[in-house]
């Protein structure tokens, strides 16, 4: 599991929804590549992501979303919240994961999610915002030009000036905020119904959806500092509400449950983000000894080598190894010891451990970024070759700055610095980082083959200019 967090976003984040009024501009203008310069706390981890796109993909595909173009991205915030700030991503928090309780819930925001996407609400309100920006513009030019006014006047009749150029500027946003809600309420309605009919489709109860927002209902009467984010940027109301408790139990399938082998992926899901997430002694709590089932004594094993001191890591690969014996067919086990040896640096103990994981979940492309990483310990030849391979078949489905700087680092010891700058290039401008990204295209430029595609992608790099 990786994460990526920086102090600039991590403030806009904390007890704040992506989506809520005060944030909505910079949300609506931002895509992935730009949450990760904004530092967005996204995490990366292969059981957690193919389990998203399993529970994602029929929803995506009744939608007519499918095939590829809309990605769910996990964000490292213990809040209960999900949003989508475009046509291509939809952001779920750790908070809402580690919460829900069944497959279903989660299946649920998606499909919701998937509704604001189906129905080009963030395009609309885009063009809402840009066009009551004109608006805010013109209103502001007479709130300040009565102000001005006042100002020059002077006296009790120049003050009762200002003061009405001041409730002339807050009676213009005033206006533009509540139509703004308003759309907002009715595409937040037209996203249930949406969301339903995916469910429908897919032969699955909206149970799931109902009860997340029945869930939240009670916080309207909270002050905001206390709400989750969701229930600030999912506005609910009683007719709302009751429809969506209609539509649910009118469906064929209301009663329809996840299956038990989903259930246990789900729980063994909010057992590893526990693990990796929380501190032991809160993982202790949460699945005491008590509790021998698998879940339980995977987030035990995580907290366990978390916990430290002497043998920490023997005691949870101990653990661990049980876990494989009971199910050598599941991944992700061997995936948790690789990663357990790397993080204690012994890279090459995690290797076989990683091609199992890889053998099971072929074409996974974080495992084959992880067993990249570790083939690189050293300058074996033999190893470098089939790193290099194994992150540019990585790079094919899912484009990671990790990736990238792995590929850099291994043509720099193959001896190749015009491909390994052209690499850092990549790596900086997925990150965000354009200027940065430019200088190591330039300098690689120079040194490439003219109209080769590295050459090509340098030079769209180099020319590439950031929408203002």
């Amino acid at each position: 599991m990786t994460a990526t967090c920086t102090a600039k976003f991590r403030s806009l984040l904390r007890g704040r929804s992506i989506v809520v009024a005060g944030a909505m501009l910079t949300a609506l203008q931002m895509s992935v590549g730009a949450a990760q310069a904004q530092g967005l706390p996204l995490i990366r981890d292969a059981e957690i992501e193919a389990l998203l796109q399993d529970y994602a993909q029929p929803v995506f595909r009744a939608a007519g979303i499918g095939g590829g173009r809309v990605t769910v991205r996990i964000v490292n915030n213990d809040a209960f919240n999900a949003f989508v700030v475009d046509g291509a991503n939809v952001f779920v928090h750790t908070g809402t994961l580690m919460q829900a309780n069944t497959p279903n819930e989660v299946i649920g925001v998606i499909a919701h999610e998937s509704g604001h996407i189906a129905g080009g609400h963030m395009a609309a309100l885009r063009a809402r915002i840009a066009k009551d920006q004109t608006r805010a513009l013109l209103t502001q030019v007479l709130g300040i030009g009565a102000m001005v006014a006042g100002g020059v006047a002077g006296g009790s009749s120049g003050q009762e000036t200002m003061q009405g150029g001041q409730a002339i500027m807050q009676g213009g946003t005033n206006i533009i905020m509540k139509g703004l809600l308003a759309e907002r309420r009715s595409q937040e309605s037209a996203a249930d119904q949406a969301g339903l009919k995916y469910l429908t489709a897919t032969k699955q109860s909206g149970q799931g959806m109902l009860a997340t927002f029945e869930r939240f209902k009670q916080q309207e009467y909270l002050s905001e500092g206390l709400q989750d984010p969701f229930i600030r940027s999912h506005p609910l109301s009683t007719d709302r509400l009751a429809r969506l408790s209609e539509l649910v139990r009118s469906s064929p399938y209301a009663n329809q449950k996840d299956p038990p082998s989903l259930q246990l992926r789900h729980d063994l899901m909010r057992a590893k983000l526990s693990g990796y997430l929380e501190s032991p002694s809160t993982v202790a709590n949460r699945y005491p000894p008590s509790d021998t089932s698998l879940p339980a004594r995977y987030a035990r094993a995580i907290a366990l080598f978390f916990r430290g001191g002497g043998g920490a890591l023997e005691a949870s690969v101990r653990d661990i190894n049980v876990m494989i014996r009971e199910n050598p067919e599941y991944p992700y086990f061997y995936e948790l010891k690789a990663d357990l040896l790397m993080r204690s640096g012994r890279k090459k103990e995690a290797i076989p451990d990683l091609r199992q994981a890889l053998a099971l979940a072929p074409g996974s492309p974080l495992i084959q970024v992880e067993l990249a990483s570790a083939l690189q310990d050293g300058n074996n030849a033999a190893g470098l070759k089939e790193s290099v391979d194994l992150l540019r078949k990585a790079l094919v489905t899912d484009q990671n700055g990790r990736a990238y700087r792995l590929l850099a680092n291994a043509y720099y010891k193959q001896g190749k610095g015009p491909e390994a700058d052209a690499m850092t290039a990549q790596a900086y401008f997925y990150e965000g980082d354009v200027k940065q990204a430019q200088n190591f295209a330039k300098r690689a430029q120079a040194q490439l083959r003219s109209g080769s595609p590295e050459w090509l992608k340098n030079d769209d790099i180099i020319n590439y200019k950031p929408q203002t």
